[in-house]
This record gives structure tokens, sequence and C-alpha cells, in this order.
């Protein structure tokens, strides 16, 4: 009896452990791809993936301004270690000069202003600016949350037709 308890427990430590250790793959396999979308040199404030990884399988989410982005963002997971699987639920966003247009004016004004002049100077600006068919979407990283809401103060009276504040705080 006392054998049996040993040997099941020794199985249930080992299943705990190998999930531990596919968690910590299935985490740097996230970081990867998170390093590899960034360093995209076509990746820009209007463009926005996410990526979420389970068991190695892929699920890539967010919207491009061109087809050729997704297809190259998608091509880029794909030959990661550890992809074992890859879905890809990236849309591009329709083509339209209105939309254009307020995403450099949103922009501007965001970047533009004093306090986020920090975010402006980086490689990688954090703030992110997705429109489509006139609705803003903030998508990204603040430091605080009263930036958070200057950003979509900030978004607005550009003629946009609704401003949606997803923009996440670092704390």
């Amino acid at each position: 009896m006392k054998a049996r308890l040993i040997v099941m427990s020794a199985i249930a430590v080992l299943v705990m452990a190998s999930g531990a250790v596919a968690q910590d793959r299935d985490q740097q396999l996230a970081d990867e791809i998170s390093a590899s979308v960034r360093t995209y040199p076509q990746f820009t404030i209007f463009d926005d993936v996410n990526g979420h990884v389970d068991g190695g399988v892929v699920v890539l989410t967010g919207k491009v301004t061109m087809p050729y982005k997704k297809y190259d963002i998608e091509r880029r997971v794909a030959r990661l270690d550890g992809v074992r699987e890859m879905r890809s639920e990236i849309s591009v966003l329709p083509v339209s000069v209105f939309d254009d247009e307020l995403r450099r004016r949103i922009s501007r004004a965001i970047y533009g202003s004093p306090s986020f002049w920090q975010y402006a100077a980086m490689a990688n600006p954090p703030i992110h600016v997705i429109v489509e068919n006139g609705r803003v979407t903030l998508t990204g990283v603040v430091n605080s949350n009263v930036e958070r809401a200057l950003a979509r103060s900030l978004a607005t009276g550009f003629g946009e037709f609704a401003v949606h504040n997803e923009l996440r705080t670092d704390r």
C-alpha cells in the first residue's frame, strides 16, 4: 500500500512539474512572439497585434493597416521555434482616406502633447491608434490612469464616431 502511495505521489509531482515546464515554454514563446512583432520594421502605431500561446498553439489577433503586414507577421511568428500550430485572427483595416486622416490627427495630438513626449521618443511608442470606419480604439500601455484619461481626451474632437480606450496601465 505504501509503495502504491509513493508511486502515485511521484506521478503527481511529475505531472505538476511537466505542466510548469510547459507554462514556462509558452511564456518564453509568447515573449519571442512579442519581440518578433515589435521588431517587424513595418509595424507602426496604427497597427495592433496580440498573441496567445497554449501548449505551443499560437493564436494571433489584432488589426493591421495593410494586407502584406498581416502575412509578414504570420510568417515571422510561424518560423519561431516551439510553434506547433498557428491560427491567425488578424484583420486588415479597410482603406479609407477619412480613417487615414483621423489616424494622423489623433496620433499628432497625443504624441505632440508634452505629457507624452517621453513615449514619442521611444523606438516603439506604446500607444496605438486603431481607426476603423471612423471608430477609434486606443491600445497599448501607459504609466498611469491620468495618462490613460488624457490620451482618450486628446483623441476626441476630430470628427470620429466613437473613441474606445483600451489602454492599460503598467500597474
